[in-house]
């Protein structure tokens, strides 16, 4: 029996919607700066996406390093977790990704994208008995903002969905505790921006408990807050995408172009 496990994949571009090939291309790229940024786990982990006007959302092949993911190769699923298309492939989708992903869709319609890590960094904060400390500007923006969720093993019991939305709530960032991080937002822009901060207030975390701290008081911290929250000054995340999609397209690295 032959086994098919290329990386390369004929681009859909002609058989999908404009809009779908647009989201597409879009979340092809964030796996891209994933990676660009230092933010993968090998294969593991998830980002995903909503195909505009429906109910399915995209997701990546179990298998590929977020490096050499394209638009034509991510997989579509429904809300309950069925394979609406996916290349031909012997790859598929990782189970866990629908578990965590599939709960946030069915529950958030404001949720356009979601973004779950393992990240060293992250990891570490989220074993820490206090979680996320408001010690940056960049860690303040989270607090009050932000939900925790108890660790009840690998990430593949249907049953602990309710939970896990129950402890996100209406909020845009969830820390898994001694599991990693989350962040989901209106769109991928938005939801990256959202991670790549809050990967860097823990990394500053880390490196900041090294020694004796110092925290601002909580009006301070509350003020700070309040100025990255949607609807304040402007939503973080729309205006960086161009610039950093601009970077993947000049550092071609010798994999296929995400926008493919």
């Amino acid at each position: 029996m032959t086994t098919n496990f290329s990386g390369v994949f004929p681009s859909v571009r002609d058989q999908v919607s404009p809009e779908e090939w647009a989201a597409r291309v879009e979340l092809a790229a964030c796996y891209r700066l994933m990676d660009r940024y230092g933010m993968t786990d090998m294969i593991y982990n998830h980002i995903t996406s909503k195909v505009p006007g429906t109910e399915h959302f995209l997701v990546n092949l179990y298998g590929l390093l977020y490096k050499e993911i394209t638009a034509s190769s991510l997989v579509k699923i429904d809300l309950d977790g069925e394979i609406v298309w996916k290349p031909e492939t012997d790859y598929t989708y990782n189970r866990s990704g629908y578990v965590i992903h599939g709960a946030i869709h069915r529950a958030r319609p404001d949720v356009g994208a979601i973004i779950h890590t393992h990240t060293r960094a992250g990891m570490a904060v989220s074993a820490q008995k206090r979680g996320l400390l408001p010690l940056t500007q960049t860690s303040m923006r989270f607090m009050g903002h932000t939900g925790y969720h108890d660790y009840e093993g690998p990430a593949i019991n249907l049953e602990e969905q309710a939970r896990l939305v129950d402890d996100l709530g209406e909020h845009n960032t969830l820390i898994l505790k001694n599991h990693g991080l989350l962040t989901c937002g209106p769109s991928v822009p938005e939801a990256f921006n959202l991670m790549y901060q809050l990967e860097n207030a823990c990394k500053s975390q880390i490196d900041a408990l090294t020694a004796e701290v110092t925290i601002p008081d909580e009006e301070v911290v509350a003020y700070t807050a309040l100025q990255y929250q949607p609807g304040t000054r402007r939503p973080y995340g729309i205006l960086e995408w161009h610039a950093l999609t601009r970077r993947l397209n000049y550092e071609r690295d010798g994999f296929p172009p995400y926008d493919s």
